[in-house]
């Protein structure tokens, strides 16, 4: 098997595209931990979440919702996920603000140690001297991502040791959501 990923970012060239704020429970609350959304660790989720619109327009089948970046899909993008990664994923039914077709909130559950520092323009890790003891070892600056996928295993989707932004997936996931004609998803590969 083919051992190509892909950092799964928002296209933000859509044009006329809409913007997610961030997840909402069904009364207006904010979510207190909206971050546990980009973990890479499984999440309890016990409520139907609402997405409101931060700025309406064209509707995608893959958006990163707030500042949280949450990733929201469409019904046609979670069956691929659900279809060629369950084990990797959860996905949880959500409310998004004036559509009436289902949407999910993408939460990846699993976390893989694998970047290779040596091939990335830059990866500098946070160290005791840095006066963050919570961070250390983790990685304080990114850039020019590379993984080794040696140490992936069986893993379709993931995110990242240390380092939570990138939504990584395996080349069949991206071909896949490809060719249902997904609008919204950019792949950079890593």
């Amino acid at each position: 098997m083919s051992k190509r990923f892909f950092d799964l970012k928002i296209d933000v060239y859509v044009p006329g595209r809409w913007y997610l704020a961030e997840p909402a429970h069904l009364n207006g609350q904010e979510v207190d931990d909206i971050w546990a959304f980009i973990q890479g660790k499984p999440v309890e989720l016990r409520e139907r979440l609402r997405i409101p619109l931060f700025k309406p327009g064209k509707p995608l089948d893959i958006e990163f919702a707030g500042a949280g970046q949450t990733p929201i899909v469409s019904a046609r993008a979670a069956a691929v996920f659900r279809d060629m990664a369950s084990s990797d994923v959860q996905l949880f039914p959500v409310e998004v603000e004036g559509q009436s077709e289902p949407y999910f909130l993408l939460n990846v559950a699993r976390e893989i140690r694998c970047i290779d520092d040596a091939a990335c323009e830059e990866a500098r890790r946070w160290t005791p001297e840095d006066g963050r003891p919570d961070r250390v070892e983790q990685y304080q600056v990114v850039s020019g991502l590379r993984i080794d996928p040696s140490k992936t295993g069986d893993a379709r989707v993931f995110r990242l040791w240390g380092y939570h932004p990138p939504l990584i997936v395996h080349e069949t996931i991206k071909e896949a959501l490809e060719r249902t004609g997904i609008a919204g998803g950019r792949f950079d590969e890593v």
